[in-house]
């Protein structure tokens, strides 16, 4: 590394503090130059002004002056103390208010407020950025509240529906069990009836795990090489039944031989909630569109489908934690919001890139993933 790579740049408020001592050293120093001159040359003035005249001995001015002329060291050496303290107060006042003002502030960002941080015009650069802090202060704060009541209000849902399909398998269970004489129809029918409420009920629980290590656990990657499309081949041909009950199709164009060095449990996640997602929010009797193809050495995965266009405001949402598209449908379809929100994390812990778009009755994700490895390898949930 030569001397100019190993020289750290300076932050614009490192550059601005210096600026502001520098200049506040020149003015001291100027200060107290000025006020000597200003002293040696007030003192030829009042010795030429003091020679035009005769004093006379008995005189009150011509004791103070025969006294000056005696001690004049003294005094000379005195009003150079009292200029010197005089302006060192005066310059060391100046940044003192500064320094206040900047405790002011950093009180003010202990508990942010919409009103703006002000300070004296000199440390404009400061304010600037202490306002930029505030305000990032006030979203973060914003988004945690919002995040931790989504999550609340989620927690009441999840704990609501649970008793429901708790409360329909005891029902079932019960019925058989008092009912021994049943028909086997019937008695196959209220098995059923009841096996799919506890399978609902299994998944209620599992979103509530995935609440905990989403936001608890160390995300980490097992990485290894794979073909890529052979693995979207398998989990599309595993998904032909969930998308028979909706009366879907797959339309895939997928480029052969493509080779991705990933952690493929988790991948597998990803595109499993992507799927899952389209089949939920498609229109019945439609098809669900997955292309793979490799560019710039990306390999990159589409998945389209037809459905109720997604409104702007709900699109930029769409990766948050416990953030719904449509809490009506949460019941039958929806998840705990986080399917989409753990993807994006996978995604870009692969250090890829994921996104949405919707338009004219169209829902297309779009993933990117390198197909090296790349870092980071590793996330750490807070």
């Amino acid at each position: 590394m030569n001397g100019m790579n190993g020289m750290k740049k300076k932050k614009p408020g490192a550059a601005q503090r210096s600026r502001i001592s520098s200049g506040l050293l020149v003015q001291y120093f100027l200060a107290l130059a000025a006020y000597l001159v200003a002293l040696a040359v007030g003192g030829l003035a009042a010795w030429v002004f003091a020679h035009q005249f005769t004093w006379q001995g008995y005189e009150l001015i011509y004791v103070v002056l025969a006294l000056v002329r005696e001690y004049l060291p003294a005094f000379a050496g005195a009003a150079v103390l009292a200029g010197w303290v005089v302006i060192s107060y005066l310059f060391l006042s100046k940044p003192l208010r500064y320094l206040d003002a900047v405790v002011a502030a950093a009180e003010q960002l202990a508990s942010p407020t919409a009103k703006p941080i002000a300070l004296p015009t000199i440390l404009r650069d400061t304010e600037n950025e202490l306002n930029l802090v505030r305000e990032q202060a006030l979203r973060d704060a914003r988004a945690a509240k919002d995040a931790e009541q989504r999550k609340n209000d989620l927690v009441v849902y999840l704990a609501h529906d649970l008793k429901t399909p708790l409360t329909s398998v005891i029902g079932y269970l019960t019925l058989l069990r008092d009912e021994p004489e049943i028909s086997p129809a019937l008695r196959a029918k209220y098995t059923g009836i009841a096996l799919g409420k506890a399978e609902r009920l299994e998944e209620l629980i599992n979103e509530f795990f995935d609440i905990t290590r989403f936001n608890l656990t160390t995300l980490t990657l097992a990485r290894e090489t794979i073909d890529l499309t052979r693995m979207l081949e398998q989990i599309t041909y595993e998904f032909l039944p969930v998308l028979a009950e909706k009366e879907l199709t797959w339309q895939l164009h997928l480029a052969p031989g493509i080779r991705l060095t990933c952690d493929p449990d988790k991948l597998e996640r990803v595109f499993d909630n992507l799927f899952r997602n389209a089949v939920n929010y498609s229109y019945p009797g439609g098809a669900i569109t997955l292309s793979l193809a490799e560019a710039a050495g990306e390999a990159v995965i589409t998945v389209e489908n037809k459905g109720q266009t997604i409104p702007p405001e709900k699109l930029s949402r769409l990766f948050e934690q416990f953030f719904r598209l449509d809490a009506a449908r949460a019941t039958s379809t929806g998840g705990a919001g986080l399917g989409l929100a753990i993807a994006k994390e996978i995604v870009e812990l692969h250090g890829g890139v994921i996104t949405a778009e919707s338009a004219d009755e169209e829902i297309i994700f779009t993933l990117r993933l390198p197909l090296g490895a790349q870092s980071p390898a590793t996330v750490i949930k807070s």
